[in-house]
């Protein structure tokens, strides 16, 4: 689904952008392309868990970052109802709301709390809850937000031991990713097509992979 808030909220930031850094590409969800010169591309969601949105559910998110030819060099991530800006810059860290965060300390996956999302085809959707029937009765629990820009933070912050999900694209992970990263955990892509992705408590990566791969 796509709502009017989404387009309007792109291409708010597609203009503050292209007037701020002509000279980098763009890459939005709603459409917004372009190449660039600079060898900077800003990632943009607009509106991360629009499912949530016009549910007047909260689980929504602003995403935005920005790659160079290294990878992802920002990452930002606003989340309004909660007034939670986690924001992190690559080899520096990762914050919310200007103070330090990190991830979880979890060792055992029978204690974590790991969290996912669901694709929009029926299809993906059974193979996922195939998946599901390995996850759930080896943790603690399952979260499902419904924004993957917002799960990567709340692994970040320790808020969540671990997360994963396939189907993603660019726009989903591409801050959240770098900000869990920089909290500690361990980030990595899941094999196979479309693209999926694990993030989680370092003690806990190697077994949650085991199940979801």
């Amino acid at each position: 689904m796509v709502s009017d808030a989404d387009r309007e909220a792109e291409e708010l930031i597609r203009d503050l952008l292209t007037a701020e850094r002509p000279e980098d590409g763009i890459l939005g969800e709603e459409g917004s392309q372009a190449d660039g010169r600079s060898g900077r591309r800003w990632v943009v969601d607009p509106l991360d868990g629009t499912t949530n949105y016009l549910y007047r559910l909260p689980g929504w998110v602003v995403s935005i970052a920005l790659e160079d030819g290294e990878g992802n060099a920002v990452g930002v991530v606003h989340d309004p109802l909660r007034a939670e800006t986690f924001t992190a810059i690559r080899g520096a860290g990762a914050h919310l709301n200007g103070e330090e965060i990190s991830v979880g300390g979890a060792e055992q996956l029978g204690s974590a709390l790991i969290g996912t999302g669901f694709g929009y085809d029926s299809a993906r959707r059974a193979t996922q809850a195939q998946t599901l029937l390995r996850v759930l009765p080896a943790v603690r629990d399952l979260r499902r937000a419904g924004a993957a820009a917002l799960d990567l933070c709340l692994v970040a912050c320790g808020r969540l031991d671990g997360y994963y999900e396939r189907g993603l694209q660019a726009w989903d992970w591409a801050a959240g990713s770098l900000i869990a990263r920089e909290a500690g955990a361990t980030v990595r892509p899941l094999a196979g097509e479309p693209f999926g992705l694990l993030a989680a408590a370092p003690a806990i990566a190697n077994d949650l992979s085991a199940l979801v791969e």
